[in-house]
């Protein structure tokens, strides 16, 4: 497991309405701008279900937020400009920042707080082991970096290609190819994975 706390389905949930409303969009509107099924975003909303990254950066894209901000910790979930020196040179030190747990994996967007950012840091644990736990690969724009912290996993790709990665060993792709994580290990796997929005800084 991650070190951090837990955040429930249900805290999720009523930041991501929180944030619907904030837009004044409808249900029916949000579910027309992101292809999902409306049932699927009430659901959400309601603590009902979760949802995978790439149906969270969809939502946080149709709502105009930073998708870390639906994981932030509490005092810091309105989204802070990203610290810059005199030399262009962005450092923060981030805090421990929520885990969400999806059936498939556990994870938690590091510097979730940052706007303006160019990619999404993600902490995560691999608790699948067999591709039949997914209901589809998972896709997004942009581009992925993942390196094994601990731990051994497989990177299963829709094109039928699969990378087996060992601790410290690391993969770069398309996140736009269908793809998911398995655990290898006897032990959960852990991971830091960094996924690019494959839009404009801000957008995501």
């Amino acid at each position: 497991m991650l070190r951090n706390e837990l955040l429930s389905k249900e805290q999720v949930g009523t930041r991501l309405r929180q944030a619907r409303h904030n837009q004044k969009q409808t249900l029916k509107q949000l579910s027309e701008k992101t292809g999902l099924a409306l049932s699927t975003i009430s659901k959400a909303e309601l603590g009902q279900v979760t949802l995978s990254y790439e149906k969270f950066v969809v939502l946080a894209r149709a709502l105009n937020i930073e998708v870390g901000s639906l994981f932030a910790v509490p005092d810091q979930e309105t989204a802070q400009p990203l610290p810059t020196t005199e030399v262009g040179i962005s450092s923060h030190k981030s805090t421990a920042t929520p885990g969400y747990a999806t059936r498939n994996y556990e994870y938690g967007l590091l510097f979730g707080e940052l706007s303006g950012k160019h990619m999404n840091p993600i902490l995560a644990v691999i608790d699948s082991r067999d591709a039949s736990e997914f209901d589809d690969y998972i896709r997004h724009a942009g581009q992925e970096f993942v390196i094994v912290l601990s731990g051994s996993i497989a990177i299963q790709f829709e094109t039928g290609e699969t990378l087996f990665l060992e601790a410290h060993e690391s993969a770069y792709f398309d996140s736009g190819i269908g793809h998911i994580y398995l655990s290898t290990s006897e032990d959960d796997a852990k991971v830091v994975a960094v996924c690019t929005s494959g839009l404009p800084p801000g957008i995501v």
